[in-house]
């Protein structure tokens, strides 16, 4: 990949590999405190990473959106702290919600923020707090698909819904035709593939369409799958597998899942449509609005732009941690991982691995509520 950059960052253990040689970058908090390597900061190859006092295991799950970001920081973080471990095991983020409110997890990651009655649940755990939103990766959901000589397909919001509602189920449907004018489609049986569990991801797809197309999307959204047909596939990796292996095939997951496929591009309403990329989604992340109250950072997303360049589907994974009560043996290596993943540096690995960096004036606010974890 960038080696150039990898030249420059590489110092005493050499540079990554992650997915690839990723050129990943790392930091410490934002503080000004002496990065000279005194204290118990640790320079690494990535850079500077503040380990603090961390040491033990961590253990976390949720979001498979995120894991190709998560990996590659931990692989940054505990080359650096090598006092600490962490588990992270991407089983989606509904399993990430119940292991967090159960206490089996340091941190969670989910692709939408804490219900009220997680809220409640998470009291119980997190003694004398709750547990918080803190959104950390961003990403557009990739609507990724797989037909025998068509590189460039164009579809909208009332289509998409159709395709996954069974309502719409051969490629040379007259709706795909009127969007794609100049396209060779096939006459094609559409295999649509929707993620088996409980996912963030199935929560933010279909929040678009029940946002933009409520005549056409009649459900009420959440984790769950709820429309009728289709064929489901375990995680993000399970469904890019499942579109890449059967032809006619389309699902959606995020763009780090969705390399070396084709993706849609999606007429907003904008002048032109709009592919997913990591720049479409910082666009339409920054539309976004802070609904949490307190220390917690959940957002609120605008699926309805039709700003120019802005990809609407769109997902923040947020990391679920007690704002208070965390247990006193996790708590410094829990805040040290979570402080270097809402650095610049940190926040600079997701470009490398097809995420959206989370708009300035809203990490800032993560990286204060992180200091503030007790």
């Amino acid at each position: 990949m960038k080696l150039q950059r990898m030249n420059r960052r590489a110092l005493t253990l050499g540079a990554l590999a992650v997915s690839g040689a990723l050129a990943l970058t790392a930091c410490g908090s934002d503080d000004t405190g002496d990065k000279s390597g005194g204290g118990n900061a640790t320079t690494s190859a990535a850079g500077d990473i503040k380990c603090d006092d961390a040491k033990g295991q961590l253990l976390a799950d949720g979001s498979s959106a995120q894991k190709n970001a998560i990996d590659a920081w931990v692989k940054n973080f505990t080359q650096a702290c090598n006092g600490v471990q962490i588990n992270y095991k991407g089983g989606g983020s509904g399993a990430g919600v119940t292991a967090f409110t159960q206490g089996q997890v340091a941190f969670a990651g989910s692709d939408s923020a804490l219900k009220p009655e997680e809220i409640t649940a998470s009291k119980q755990v997190c003694k004398g707090g709750q547990g918080v939103d803190l959104p950390m990766v961003g990403g557009p959901i990739a609507i990724s698909y797989n037909i025998p000589g068509v590189d460039n397909l164009v579809l909208d919001a009332p289509t998409l819904a159709k395709i996954f509602d069974s309502k719409i189920t051969n490629w040379n449907d007259k709706a795909i035709k009127a969007l794609n004018p100049d396209a060779k489609l096939p006459d094609l049986k559409i295999q649509a593939f929707h993620r088996a569990e409980d996912s963030g991801t199935t929560d933010n797809f279909t929040k678009y369409l029940i946002a933009t197309t409520p005549e056409n999307w009649k459900y009420d959204g959440g984790k769950a799958w709820q429309a009728k047909g289709g064929q489901a596939a375990s995680g993000s990796a399970g469904v890019a597998q499942q579109v890449k292996q059967n032809s006619g095939a389309i699902g959606y997951m995020e763009l780090s899942y969705a390399k070396e496929m084709s993706t849609v591009a999606l007429d907003t309403g904008a002048a032109a449509p709009v592919k997913a990329s990591t720049d479409s989604a910082t666009k339409a992340i920054a539309d976004a609005k802070v609904v949490g109250t307190g220390k917690d950072l959940a957002l609120e997303l605008n699926y309805k732009t039709k700003a120019e360049g802005a990809y609407p589907i769109t997902l923040v994974t947020y990391e679920i941690v007690c704002d208070k009560g965390n247990k006193a043996d996790t708590l410094p290596a829990t805040k040290a991982f979570l402080r270097y993943l809402a650095s610049e540096d940190g926040q600079k690995v997701l470009v490398d691995n097809d995420y959206a960096p989370i708009p300035a004036e809203i990490i800032a606010k993560v990286r204060t509520t992180i200091e503030e974890l007790s």
